[in-house]
């Protein structure tokens, strides 16, 4: 184990899983902490202590109240931005230094997600296997970050089972491509709730209250007055991190919201 200063790529690896890990558990005892504290060569308490660093630059865990570990450096600082600036390129980096590292895992997720919808076709193109492979990592990066923020629970809902729960994009994928992979363009929904969103029939306040479109109002039957009516004005459950940002929430009103 070294004690030597944290590198550029440790970092980037660090602040990857800081995305993926509920806050609560940033500790030395979390297994993937341990994974990546023997990948690297630091003892895991270094990594908790790394991660905790992260969570004191996220303005949705200062906002709480809680303050991280603090003591975040210049480097610290530097990736952060970094990833902020380029979300798709640096989550594709991570899982290739991953591999570089000889972490088995990362190599065998990328071989799979390749494989992934193609099963019984063995003659795709090298550069269609890379495209597929690409994609699903940072679908995955996405889809981890938010749910991990969110506690596996719907935001509107509650609804805690993993298997009906979807990353939805706040700003649509097609539209906003450098925050494709932005946990704060994500919200944790149930499938229901994901696809009202994604159709424009339910919307977000500025203060994170659900607007229901008219047309849902005026329907008259009893799935719309039992999941939908009940929601109206409520307020989401916000995250533990990377809080969904204003600016996507006013364009999903302005771009897909039905009564914009």
């Amino acid at each position: 184990m070294t004690s030597s200063p944290w590198t550029d790529e440790q970092l980037k690896l660090a602040f990857h899983l800081y995305c993926q890990l509920p806050f609560g558990k940033l500790h030395h005892r979390n297994q993937e902490i341990i994974n990546l504290a023997g990948l690297i060569g630091r003892t895991p308490s270094a990594v908790a202590m790394k991660l905790c660093n992260f969570a004191s630059l996220d303005p949705a865990v200062t906002k709480t109240g809680r303050s991280g570990l603090g003591n975040a450096s210049t480097k610290d600082r530097k990736v952060w931005a970094d990833f902020h600036a380029d979300w798709e390129g640096l989550a594709l980096e991570v899982q290739h230094l991953r591999a570089a590292l000889g972490d088995d895992r990362a190599v065998v997720q990328e071989i799979d997600s390749a494989a992934d919808g193609f099963e019984g076709v063995s003659d795709f193109s090298g550069e269609t296997r890379r495209v597929f492979s690409e994609q699903r990592i940072k679908q995955s990066f996405f889809r981890r970050a938010v749910l991990s923020g969110y506690r596996e629970r719907c935001c509107i809902s509650g609804l805690a089972d993993p298997r009906l729960l979807v990353a939805s994009h706040i700003v649509p994928w097609s539209r906003d491509k450098a925050n494709r992979l932005n946990p704060s363009n994500g919200l944790c929904l149930s499938a229901i709730h994901d696809r009202a969103f994604d159709k424009g029939l339910i919307t977000l306040t500025d203060d994170y209250r659900v607007i229901l479109a008219k047309e849902r109002r005026e329907r008259k039957e009893a799935f719309v007055e039992q999941i939908f009516i009940p929601i109206e004005g409520q307020k989401i459950e916000l995250p533990e991190r990377f809080w969904p940002d204003q600016a996507f929430i006013l364009q999903h009103r302005s771009l897909v919201f039905l009564d914009r």
